[in-house]
Formats: C-alpha cells, structure tokens, sequence
C-alpha cells in the first residue's frame, strides 16, 4: 500500500516504464555485485589463486538469494554499502566468506554494475526511439503529399506539407540514434583495477605475474558478456562518461521537446491534435477544453533532462587525482533520473506520434486565407507571358495586395485578393487560370518525393536494423 505520509518521486508513480525503473532497483544493483564477486572469485580460481570451486559454487548458490535485513544493519554499523554486503554475502556463503572481494577495491562492484546498468539503460531508450521513428515514419509517409503552411519565424511562409514536416522530426531522431550508436561504441567496463587503478593488489595476489592479472582481467569481463576495459582508470572509471551518456539523452529530450512545441502550437491553430480520450477532462473550469497535457508533459520533462548534462559535467571536473567521494550521491540521483525521465518522455512520445489526428479541412481553410498572397508571383507571371507589363504588373499586385490585408488585418474580413484581382481587368488573361494557379499541391514542391526519399534511405536501414524491437505502444500512465 502507498505510503501518502512521505514523498514519493513522480518518476516512479507517473511517468517511467516498470522496466526502467526495476533496472536501476536495488536489487538489480546488489545482484549485480554478487555476479561480479563470483567473476572474480572463479577466474582467480581458474588462474590458480587459493580459491575453491566449492567456494565458488556456494557463491552461486546465493547469487540471487539477497538478505537485505543483515545488510542494511551491517551499513548501519560500518557505514559502507560494499562491506556491508560483502559480510552480509559471507552470512550465507559461509564457506566463501574469506574469499569474496579479494583484491577488489569498492569501485570493482560499483563501478561495473553501475556501467552495466547505464547500457541496459540505453538498450531500453533505444527501443522506445526506434519505435517513435517506426510511428513518425507511418505518419510522414500518410501525409507526404498533404499541403500546409510552412511557417518561418512563426510567420506564414510557402507550404510544405504534413508528411514533409514530420521528416523533420524524424531527422532529429536519426541524429540522436547516431549518437546513441557512437556512445555503444564507446562502451567499456573499468575492468579489474584496483585501489588506485595500479593492479597493486593483483600483482600481490599473483606474485608479480603480469600477464595473469591481464588474463584475470579479461576472463571477468567476459563472463560478464563484455570485452572492452578503460586501457587505464584511478579508482573510477572517467565520470566524463557519465557526461557523455547524459549529453546523448539530453539531445534525444531536445528532440522530443521540439515535436512537442510544435504539436501545441499545431493544435492551437485546430490543425493537428495529439489524442484525447473520451472521458478526459482538458479543464477543471473550462469545460469544453481540449488541453494539450501529453504534449505539454513531454516539455516539462524534457526540460528537467536537457538540464541535468551540466551536472555531470560539474562531477567529472571535480575529481581530484584518482578519485573524490563527492560524486557518489550526487551519481545515485542525476543519472537514474535522466532515464527514468527520459523513459517517461518517450512513453509519451510513443503514445502521441502514434495517435495525432489530422484536421486537414481547417489546414486547407488556412491556406486559402494566406495562399492568394503567394500566389501573386505566380500570376503576374502568367500575365507576362500574355503581353503585360511586368512593372506596371507588379505595381497593381502590391496595391491589391495592401487592399487586402487591410480587409484582413483592419475590419477582420477574409482574404479577398482574388476577387480583387478577378474584378481588375489588368488581369484578364488569368481569370480563367485562377483556380489552377492557386492549386496548392502546385506550391509545396519536391515535398512528396523528399519525404519518400528520405526515409526509404535514411529511416528504413535503421528500422530493419533493429525490426525485432519494433511493435512497443506508448503508455500513459495518467
């Protein structure tokens, strides 16, 4: 049952996947050290060191089996998180107890489940956002051929089309799937280092034997399912990576955050609506509202996460020499929340890419207000090539034009600039051209085929890369 006396974080109970948030569990986190401690004790015990195999398998035997009440009181006792297991392990695994840990340094657990726990972290962000690509993609491809207006400084400026402007969604999310991609690439474990990341302590252990410590080194990291160590690290490995990580979800949030911005402005103008529910209610005063929240909630999110990348960088400046405690807390909070946040962006991001209706009776009705004015070059044009002169031409469009938008602007009429130029006989020879003229499809260019372009090379490889991730539907959870 809820506990309502003490503050529950929102991430949790509002917005991040189960998923997400059992990955950066304590329990996930603690098992994770008991694996780790059974891949060192068995590859010391392969490399000859006074390890059993009985005391291995009774280390396995325990795995997964945690007492958390001795450990917890342990802490309580000797202030250590690492020991506090490591003896709370050595209750169970009686046997083992001398052997757990040996040679390690606290960062050996710490920092390897925690890198770990970051790229099982990653792999749940980079199915959502192939899945938003999957649902953005659909969308552009629907409504490739769509006319709208495009807007320049938030002003009315030459169309585009529905399909064309989600492209330019999607190619935000190409360029963070790209980065996430280098930042796999990158990916390394800190390996079996030491106190001060010297090998001190496993050149003791193996009598100076380079090469076994390399080899130790290696067979942990395998077991693990990993085969990449830092080359050299002090008793972390570098909290720049850290930066790193929380740079790539900082620009997948961007992404998110500009769709978002441009979905409530879309729907300001009733042009495009992001879902909404039957029984929704959009105001507690205003009735008849249809409030933008999931669209408005990717923005605060996303604002929380586009903001936490400085934090990181402040940690990863501030390590003195080898290593400094200060990043420690500061660590447990800053980088579970920007998944948990940026988990709980794209659950939101999966529901609406998924779900936006289209008005395109109000996108038509707001083209023919603004297109008469584009259109002019067109039919002046036309005139010219009928024996007008292109100055006088233009002299006549630019006074109709000022007629009209004082009929817009001033008195609040509609758009009449084609009846004005209908009833000019300067004009003539287009008056039996006009509707064809302002054909909006005839305005919006190479828009249809970019958008086929585009994705069918740029969108498509990656989803047939990663087709088995594909099919995840966005969940809101309130």
């Amino acid at each position: 049952m809820t506990d309502n006396t003490v503050y529950s974080n929102p991430l949790i109970t509002r917005y991040a996947s189960r998923a997400m948030a059992e990955n950066f569990s304590d329990d996930k986190r603690f098992k994770l050290w008991r694996k780790l401690w059974i891949a060192l004790a068995e590859s010391e015990m392969e490399l000859g060191l006074n390890v059993t195999k009985e005391q291995v398998d009774e280390l396995k035997k325990y795995a997964d089996d945690i007492n958390y009440e001795a450990a917890e009181a342990y802490e309580r006792k000797v202030r250590h998180d690492v020991m506090a297991h490591v003896h709370a392990y050595g209750d169970q695994a009686k046997d083992a107890a001398g052997i757990i840990h040996l040679g390690a340094t606290s960062c050996f657990v710490d920092c390897n489940s925690e890198l770990i726990i970051m790229h099982d972290a990653l792999d749940i962000i980079k199915a959502k956002l192939v899945n938003v690509m999957d649902k953005l993609r659909s969308f552009a491809l629907k409504y490739k051929s769509l006319p709208t207006l495009g807007f320049t400084h938030l002003q009315p400026a030459q169309l585009t089309t529905v399909g064309k402007r989600a492209t330019l969604w999607l190619q935000d999310l190409e360029m963070d799937y790209n980065d996430l991609e280098n930042l796999y690439a990158q990916f390394k474990l800190r390996g079996v280092k030491g106190t001060t990341g010297t090998q001190a302590s496993f050149m003791e252990l193996f009598d100076g034997d380079e090469n076994k410590v390399k080899e130790l080194e290696k067979r942990v990291v395998e077991k693990l399912g990993y085969d990449k160590v830092y080359g050299v690290t002090g008793q972390t490995y570098p909290r720049k990576f850290d930066y790193n990580v929380l740079c790539v979800l900082s620009q997948i949030a961007q992404s998110a955050y500009k769709f978002s911005n441009d979905i409530r402005i879309l729907q300001n103008m009733k042009e495009v609506e992001e879902p909404f529910e039957s029984t929704q209610i959009g105001s507690s005063a205003m009735a008849y509202k249809r409030n933008p929240m999931r669209s408005e909630r990717i923005g605060s999110l996303a604002r929380y996460v586009i903001s936490l990348p400085t934090n990181t960088a402040i940690t990863a400046s501030t390590q003195w020499f080898e290593r400094t405690l200060d990043d420690s807390a500061n660590r447990r909070i800053v980088i579970a929340q920007a998944f948990l946040a940026l988990d709980g962006i794209l659950n939101i991001y999966m529901n609406v890419s998924e779900n936006l209706v289209v008005y395109d009776k109000v996108i038509a009705k707001h083209i023919v207000a603004e297109l008469p004015f584009m259109a002019t070059e067109n039919i002046m044009m036309e005139c010219v090539k009928a024996g007008g002169n292109r100055q006088e031409l233009h002299e006549r469009i630019r006074v109709l034009s000022m007629e009209a938008g004082k009929n817009v602007k001033e008195l609040g009429k509609e758009n009449n600039l084609i009846e004005l130029i209908k009833a000019d006989e300067m004009f003539a020879p287009v008056h039996d051209k006009l509707d064809e003229i302002l054909d909006a499809s005839k305005f919006i260019g190479r828009a249809p085929s970019q958008v086929e372009e585009f994705i069918s090379e740029e969108i498509d490889p990656i989803l047939e890369k990663n087709k088995s991730l594909l099919g995840q539907k966005g969940d809101v959870k309130v």
